[in-house]
């Protein structure tokens, strides 16, 4: 009986080291990221203060994108609280509304750099593609029609800095339908919920950044 009991404590010792190993190692991801993040707005900061810079609007359909994010966070929440009461249907409506709404987050982004795409603002571009309303900013004494073949850096930065949320974000969804599968599967209790919680931790810094995000690239432009 002695060592039964023995033999328990430690597969409990040894899944409570697991879980904060795991959560430990999201966490240096999350920090990574926000390093990662940090560092491409400062950069954005620093090359727009050289001058030779564009200013244009962005795709309104940022905001749409904002709003479906915005939701997710909610749905998640939603699954975790579900989760901690042990209602397993709520919790596969919560991930399943979370899951379509990551995708429509996803799909918003695209839509917005189609909009761009077709303003000529490219990757890779120059001014002279631009074929939308901007504004330019000079280093010198340069004009706008001498500045034609100076590559559009703002652009650049904005495909960048939206396509690594966007990657960061792809890798939340396959997360999700990890986690959703699991929960089709019964596998998440009141006691044991530990896998959906870091998922939703993930998911809700993704929110997060993302706002950050768009409301850097709303006002610092």
């Amino acid at each position: 009986m002695a060592m039964a009991q023995e033999i328990q404590l430690n597969n409990l010792s040894e899944a409570e080291v697991k879980r904060k190993a795991l959560k430990a190692l999201l966490w240096f991801g999350i920090v990574s990221i926000v390093m990662l993040f940090a560092g491409l707005t400062s950069a954005y900061i620093v090359r727009q203060g050289e001058g030779k810079w564009v200013e244009f609007s962005i795709p309104s359909m940022f905001s749409i994108s904002t709003l479906l994010i915005i939701l997710s966070s909610v749905s998640m929440q939603w699954a975790v609280s579900s989760a901690k009461k042990g209602q397993i249907a709520q919790i596969r409506t919560g991930l399943l509304i979370t899951l379509l709404l990551g995708i429509g987050f996803t799909l918003t982004q695209y839509l917005a750099w189609s909009d761009l795409y077709q303003s000529g603002i490219v990757l890779t571009g120059t001014v002279s593609d631009i074929k939308t309303n901007f504004n330019y900013i000079p280093s010198g004494k340069e004009t706008l029609a001498e500045a034609g073949a100076v590559g559009n850096v703002a652009g650049s930065f904005l495909y960048v800095i939206t396509g690594l949320h966007v990657l960061h974000l792809l890798a939340g969804i396959i997360s999700l339908i990890i986690v959703f599968s699991r929960a089709t599967k019964g596998k998440y209790t009141a006691a044991n919920h530990n896998g959906l919680s870091m998922c939703a931790i993930y998911w809700h810094f993704l929110d997060g950044l993302w706002v950050y995000l768009f409301f850097f690239l709303l006002y610092i432009r």
